[in-house]
């Protein structure tokens, strides 16, 4: 039975096409997940507010839970299974297992793609609330760290070493 409430999107994940014919109300995450098995990004909250699924969705950090599927047809999507390059960890990953940035592990493929889209925000010039100087480069620095990566929760508290794994990823 066909219905207008379904729509076929394309989208290209962690460098691999995939095409699903979804209800319109499906979510980014929900399609990530349910309908393509792809498992790095978490249902945390399901509100938008922990990050634990945020995404590098056509380059930039995007929380999925609140994105409708069939408004990013065609988009490409990066996880943070798809952020290495074959065996290699991503720096800010690798970053993240040599400064022990994450315990329970639940929050952190958001936090890692959320740190990478950061830097990316970093190095375009782009300031947070706490940048002190509007007109020059940010200066990435604790404070900085922690504004940036505020819609990230972690609840088991390793917050110090995010910032300290960000840090060095981002050198």
């Amino acid at each position: 039975m066909e219905s207008a409430h379904f729509t076929e999107v394309t989208l290209r994940v962690d460098g691999a096409d995939h095409t699903a014919r979804i209800d319109n109300r499906t979510t980014v995450l929900d399609l990530l997940r349910e309908h393509l098995g792809v498992t790095a990004p978490k249902k945390g909250c399901d509100h938008g507010q922990c990050g634990s699924c945020t995404v590098l969705l056509d380059g930039r950090r995007q929380t999925t839970c609140l994105s409708f599927a069939v408004a990013h047809d065609g988009a490409e999507i990066v996880t943070a299974a798809g952020l290495g390059a074959g065996e290699d960890l991503h720096p800010i990953a690798q970053a993240f297992l040599d400064h022990d940035g994450f315990q329970c592990g639940y929050c952190t493929p958001g936090q890692i793609c959320s740190a990478v889209g950061m830097l990316d925000e970093v190095k375009s010039g782009a300031p947070s609330h706490v940048t002190d100087d509007l007109e020059a480069d940010p200066e990435l620095t604790d404070e900085e760290i922690r504004e940036r990566m505020s819609g990230n929760l972690c609840r088991c508290a390793a917050y110090p070493n995010i910032v300290a794994a960000i840090h060095e990823g981002a050198r």
